[in-house]
């Protein structure tokens, strides 16, 4: 992996999914919304779990814990959305990650980060940008632009730009 190297002090949103904390950088976060109605769009894959109306725009919400494999995020009262941009091929699309909960934001040193942990040919780690180490657990620091592959970024912003009421 020719990952980015992190030589920057950079602030984290921290988020849990399943037992494990991840991190993406606050720059990319635009905001935190409690679960809100998602509405289903047909023919979509599994991990897409529809689309909400943040104040009058068309936003894809991706079930993260699906996303990774896990299992489907279970609605409670600490769950939520939170909204990032994700930067595809100089284009910024907006996605709502749904978690099981938000923990908090904080800085992380340059000196408390490994690189992505390297597992073979098969398996793409390319989307961590590196496990931060935090009071003796790791976080594993997301890349988020590429969280998602580009056709699958084609499909969101597709489906974001799709009349809400023909969607439903």
């Amino acid at each position: 992996m020719a990952g980015s190297v992190i030589n920057e002090t950079r602030q984290y949103l921290t988020f849990k999914l399943n037992d494990e904390v991840f991190g993406v950088d606050v720059a990319q976060v635009r905001e935190i919304l409690d679960s809100i109605n998602i509405t289903k769009v047909p023919q979509t894959p599994e991990f897409m779990r529809g689309v909400i109306n943040l104040r009058g725009s068309v936003v894809t919400v991706i079930d993260m814990n699906m996303k990774f494999g896990l299992t489907v995020t279970e609605k409670t009262v600490n769950t939520c959305i939170v909204v990032v941009e994700v930067a595809i091929e100089g284009e910024t699309t907006i996605i709502g990650a749904l978690v099981d909960s938000v923990q908090e934001v904080f800085e992380i040193e340059p000196q408390n980060i490994e690189p992505a942990p390297k597992i073979g040919t098969k398996l793409n780690t390319e989307f961590i940008k590196g496990m931060g180490k935090k009071d003796e657990k790791f976080i594993i620091l997301l890349d988020i632009d590429k969280v998602f592959s580009s056709e699958e970024l084609e499909l969101v912003q597709n489906t974001n730009n799709a009349n809400p009421i023909e969607a439903q």
